[in-house]
């Protein structure tokens, strides 16, 4: 190992013993269940802005996002960016405040229970249900992080790709099993800080090794259609294919997806002062824009570092972030340590949405199905010790999916997105804002949903043409009707249920 190597390695191991040293200061504070998937709703409005947002950006941010731009230029992550943006712009403007006045008037503490109890199901049925779309679609969307891990460390070290994972999903599981939601916020919180100092310099590093602003736009216009956002550059050829209107439609549908999101919901059930909402909505939105931009940035500047020589080609764009870190690490000590702090970076993305993925998938089985459904008394410190095995349970099914190296962390964050979007989405706009909607209706849109993402994705979308669209927008649409259809097809619901829903929204 080189003098670079090993401190790199130091850097990132510093940052894995802060987030276990986290993960102990907040077991402390777990004293039951609702504290330990809640937090107690003690969130401050900084804590709650950051954690919500780089709990949703993931390894996507700095290694699927890049990696897209730097193949075929900005017409997918500009039009995905986009929708991601006004998705979290809209999620925070009008689901954050009326989702953490209405579950705590309920008393819920995770987003299936908050369905259950929004519609009066005693039989906890739409909680069943909803807990199962969470562990089928979650499991593999934590498994792409912990492949994004290995990936860093087997590219960066030349360690064995299953070993650098399963130590990076070890470090992930213990802090969250050890200090549950308040671990997994507070550490995404110092996290979305590690993120946005890798961005900034990186994209720095990156524009001095091109050769400056012009000889990256001039890299970016030789290629064609490279910088088009209606028309997507095709590396194969050196051609570009035409974006139709459905195509862009699709891409911003993205944005679709954040109403249905557990992970980023249950922060904003968890603010201690719905009042402090806006200054949260504020900052989370500024810092998804200009991560975001940075990201997509990074692609094109990585293209033409490619290009002038100071970068080698890459086999798996995905790893650009790393590569250009490597570069910096070779400037002496300091600069290596800063390759460090950026390569923790890429691991505080992944760690931070994989933590908040384990805690929602756990809390659906140990909670949803297993105290409501199922009415298994998980409270007290048995439920503590329930919900750290099911983690630990999850955890092991997510690291043996990662176990592929060659499998693509947008592709599958894309295709989980997909189903969370679809299933919960019209789901909860439909529990907030629509009196009329019912179990049954709600149940229909949450089925309709998770099934048309399986049938678009892999039977409907080979066809082709028109059909090849992003799966998320027809089946958020089809959802949504069965979610009408239903509920006027059945009859309304309970005058309990209705008053309840008057008071929030009066309040």
């Amino acid at each position: 190992m080189t003098t670079a190597q090993a401190l790199i390695l130091l850097a990132i191991a510093v940052y894995l013993l802060f987030m276990l040293w986290i993960g102990w200061i907040c077991a402390k504070k777990n004293e039951s269940v609702d504290d330990f998937y809640l937090g107690g709703r003690k969130l401050g409005p900084f804590v709650t802005a950051m954690s919500a947002e780089a709990s949703d950006m993931s390894s996507w941010l700095l290694m699927g996002l890049p990696g897209v731009a730097y193949l075929t230029g900005l017409a997918e992550a500009s039009w995905t960016a986009l929708g991601l943006i006004v998705g979290t712009y809209l999620n925070w403007l009008i689901v954050a405040k009326r989702i953490r006045r209405y579950s705590h008037r309920l008393n819920a503490i995770t987003v299936p229970q908050f369905f259950s109890k929004r519609w009066g199901d005693s039989r906890c049925l739409l909680s069943a249900v909803a807990a199962l779309v969470i562990i089928v679609f979650f499991i593999p969307y934590t498994a792409s992080g912990f492949s994004a891990c290995g990936k860093l460390f087997s590219t960066l070290f030349g360690m064995d790709y299953l070993t650098a994972m399963l130590i990076s999903a070890a470090v992930i599981v213990l802090y969250t099993v050890m200090g549950g939601f308040l671990a997994a916020s507070f550490t995404d919180l110092i996290q979305s800080i590690i993120m946005t100092v890798a961005l900034v310099v990186v994209l720095g590093f990156g524009v001095t090794q091109a050769g400056g602003v012009q000889a990256v736009l001039d890299n970016a216009r030789s290629m064609t259609d490279y910088l088009s956002v209606l028309r997507i550059h095709d590396p194969a050829t050196g051609g570009s294919h035409p974006y139709s209107l459905l195509t862009v439609c699709s891409l911003l549908a993205w944005g679709l997806g954040y109403f249905g999101m557990p992970h980023i919901l249950v922060r904003f059930m968890a603010i201690e002062d719905e009042k402090k909402l806006k200054l949260s909505r504020r900052v989370a939105s500024s810092w998804v824009v200009i991560s975001m931009g940075v990201a997509i940035v990074i692609g094109v500047v990585g293209n033409a570092m490619t290009a002038s020589g100071a970068l080698e080609q890459l086999a798996d764009s995905e790893t650009i972030i790393v590569r250009i870190a490597s570069l910096i690490s070779q400037y002496g000590a300091v600069p290596a340590l800063l390759a460090g702090v950026i390569l923790a970076g890429i691991l505080a993305a992944t760690m931070s949405t994989a933590d908040s993925q384990l805690l929602a998938a756990s809390s659906s089985v140990s909670q949803d199905l297993g105290n409501d459904f199922l009415k298994r008394d998980f409270s007290g410190k048995r439920g503590m010790v329930v919900a750290r095995g099911v983690m630990l349970a999850i955890a092991l099914i997510a690291a043996f999916l990662a176990r592929d190296p060659d499998s693509s962390v947008f592709r599958v964050v894309s295709f989980a997105w997909a189903g969370f979007g679809a299933a919960f989405g019209p789901v909860m706009l439909a529990a907030l804002f629509w009196k009329r909607s019912n179990r049954w209706g709600a149940l229909a849109g949450m089925l309709t949903g998770g099934i048309m993402v399986f049938l678009w994705k892999f039977l409907i979308a080979p066809l082709g043409g028109v059909f090849a669209i992003y799966e998320l927008l027809p089946a958020f649409l089809c959802a949504a009707a069965a979610i009408v259809v239903v509920s006027l097809l059945t009859p309304a619901p309970e005058q309990s249920i209705l008053d309840t829903f008057e008071a929030v929204k009066q309040k």
